[in-house]
């Protein structure tokens, strides 16, 4: 249901939402208010859609706000759903999916990862595992960061010996790896330990992670003294060294004096308008960590409305566990828990513990919140001294609110990179980073210039054509550059000039600054050209020129990075995959067959035919393609 009708003159605000009135049902539902541009202002949702909507078409009574984003708007769409548990779980959805601006939205979200049991396998492999649970084994998680999942995995290969190789290398060992060598792996891909001991050795680790770290330790002390006194005593220093590693994963989990089994544990700080939300992960009666989050909401949002939206949104992607314990009673906690349990299919309760244990676990994730908020607005007033200063050095208008910073990276012109990255008011928008593959074939190797024509080439043609499909002038886009920052010298910024003219800007439209290295490589005597100007030196150890170093090395960094990744994956590419039909089923079984690519290359046509899977037409093709046939 909108209001899409191209025969109605335009209307805009409180015009629109009244003439949405008439059309809406009094039923649950979620609805949705577009600007001029058609962008998505705000997501709601509504026990009662025509009761909540008509609130918006009332003069007065409403915040700063609600009222700017009521005049903005200029068409609604609404979807009404069975029961409000839907509704919030659909808002929490497009909200995730569409970021709206008025709405408060969970910032530097990503999935959290698990620990992974494969059991799909004779001999279960463990790793680290992001994404939707389709492999079938035991999952453990989630844990706050990647480093923690790396620092518990790697003390846990060496308490319980299990593999983490993939199947097609455990497939092909003919003897021990290194793992094995410095006990961390059992060595089953050349049975060095029986199925039903290795199996064994699997269920422990599962015990473990499930929380029976103590019943555990005491069998190994039990098994390593039999050991002892059985004289073997390689068997009983083994088990000495699994006990002392389950002892080390302890001490890094932290056990839950309260014994909470699972629970997550939500804090939210708040100070000059802006919040902090800290977040515990509780699993198996261990502390697996966690996460502070900054979300991005109004000065005048309470606290239990932030958390409220928070908890949606946090949990739109992941399951929630039985318990969720918060600092503050976010605003319609009881439905969040309703919605809560029914994605999860189970019982879920949120509460907020006024005594106990429980209580002290709260305050200290809360005592973490306020002191993250606190670094936070200090890092926040620090970079806004820092705009100021790079605004007076460059001669703008106003502080920038986005830097893009421009460089390129190759090795005598192979796998080239391009890379930008961006930074503003709250230092670098690392979601913003992009790369470009360097595409033009005419391009002498190592040509730096033409990389660089390149690169503003494509970036500044995607702008024209994002104004010109939004029908406004390039410097009115959100992504529109206020600094341009390219690592080079007077060359590199005469390229960049170059290529802008031929897009018909200037250097009116575009503030451009390169940036050279000072003699000898030094940092500090670094030289700034602009477009026109003489080329200058700022004074050594000031600030603004301390955060032009940061943001040259971070372009430099994010360039190199995703030149390395590039060139690994030319690395790790076959000659198989330039052939037609042969997809990863098939390379992998002449892979297996013949041992490598070079094998399949030297291989005779009756060979390739006698592989599962190719045929003799497909083998014909394989062997011309080797061999100039």
């Amino acid at each position: 249901m909108s209001d899409t009708s191209s025969n109605r003159p335009a209307r805009r605000g409180v015009d629109v939402i009244k003439d949405n009135i008439k059309r809406l049902p009094s039923k649950p539902g979620v609805y949705r208010m577009f600007g001029t541009k058609d962008e998505v202002l705000y997501v709601g949702k509504a026990r009662n859609l025509k009761a909540r909507v008509s609130n918006y078409s009332r003069l007065g009574g409403h915040t700063q706000r609600i009222a700017a984003m009521i005049a903005l708007t200029a068409r609604m769409e609404f979807v009404v759903t069975e029961t409000e548990t839907e509704a919030l779980l659909l808002e929490a959805s497009l909200i995730k999916s569409l970021k709206p601006r008025f709405n408060i939205l969970l910032r530097d979200d990503k999935s959290f990862p698990y620990i992974l049991i494969r059991r799909d396998h004779d001999y279960p492999q463990i790793l680290k595992y992001r994404g939707s649970k389709q492999d079938r084994g035991d999952y453990f998680g989630p844990f706050a960061s990647a480093n923690a999942v790396t620092r518990t995995l790697d003390t846990l290969q060496k308490a319980f010996l299990l593999r983490t190789c993939e199947d097609s290398v455990f497939s092909q060992r003919t003897r021990p790896c290194m793992l094995h060598q410095i006990k961390r792996c059992s060595a089953p891909c050349v049975d060095l330990v029986s199925e039903e001991d290795y199996t064994k050795l699997a269920n422990q680790a599962a015990d473990f992670l499930k929380g029976k770290a103590t019943d555990l330790q005491a069998d190994l002390a039990s098994d390593m003294e039999a050991a002892a006194e059985n004289m073997e005593f390689e068997r009983a220093a083994s088990l000495r060294d699994r006990i002392r590693a389950l002892a080390v994963v302890r001490a890094q989990q932290d056990i839950n004096p309260d014994g909470i089994e699972e629970a997550d544990i939500f804090a939210i700080a708040m100070e000059g308008g802006q919040s902090a939300v800290q977040v515990f992960f509780i699993r198996a009666g261990q502390n697996w960590g966690a996460t502070i989050h900054f979300p991005r909401h109004e000065k005048e949002e309470t606290a239990p409305e932030i958390l409220s939206a928070f908890l949606v949104q946090f949990y739109d992607k992941r399951p929630p566990p039985k318990l969720v314990l918060t600092n503050q009673a976010p605003d319609q906690g009881e439905l969040i828990a309703e919605a809560l349990e029914l994605k999860s299919n189970r019982k879920v309760e949120i509460r907020t513990p006024q005594r106990g244990d429980k209580r002290e676990l709260v305050a200290q994730a809360t005592r973490n919140a306020a002191e993250a908020l606190s670094r936070k607005l200090a890092e926040t007033a620090s970079q806004q001294r820092l705009l100021k200063d790079l605004a007076k050095t460059f001669d703008l208008s106003g502080e920038p609110r986005r830097v893009e910073v421009y460089d390129n990276s190759h090795i005598q012109g192979s796998n080239a990179v391009g890379g930008m990255v961006v930074a503003g008011p709250e230092g670098f928008i690392k979601g913003q980073y992009r790369k470009f593959n360097i595409k033009d074939t005419a391009l002498e190797p190592g040509d730096d210039y033409g990389m660089m024509r390149e690169v503003m080439r494509r970036r500044f043609k995607r702008l024209l054509k994002e104004a010109d499909e939004q029908k406004v002038m390039i410097s009115e886009l959100e992504t529109y550059p206020d600094l341009v920052l390219i690592d080079g010298g007077l060359g590199q910024l005469s390229a960049v000039t170059e290529t802008l003219t031929e897009l018909g800007l200037s250097t009116d439209d575009v503030t451009l600054v390169s940036i050279a290295k000072g003699p000898d490589r030094n940092a500090g005597r670094e030289k700034f050209f602009r477009p026109g100007k003489a080329p200058f030196q700022l004074p050594p150890d000031t600030p603004v020129l301390y955060y032009l170093q940061r943001l040259r090395d971070e372009a430099h960094r994010w360039a190199i990075g995703a030149h390395r990744a590039k060139r690994s994956a030319d690395i790790k590419s076959s000659p198989l995959d330039e052939i037609e039909g042969i997809g990863p089923s098939r390379k992998k079984a002449l892979l297996h067959h013949f041992g490598s690519a070079k094998g399949v290359s030297r291989a005779k046509l009756v060979d390739l035919e006698s592989v599962e899977g190719i045929s003799r037409s497909l083998a014909e093709r394989i062997y011309g393609h080797f061999n100039g046939g």
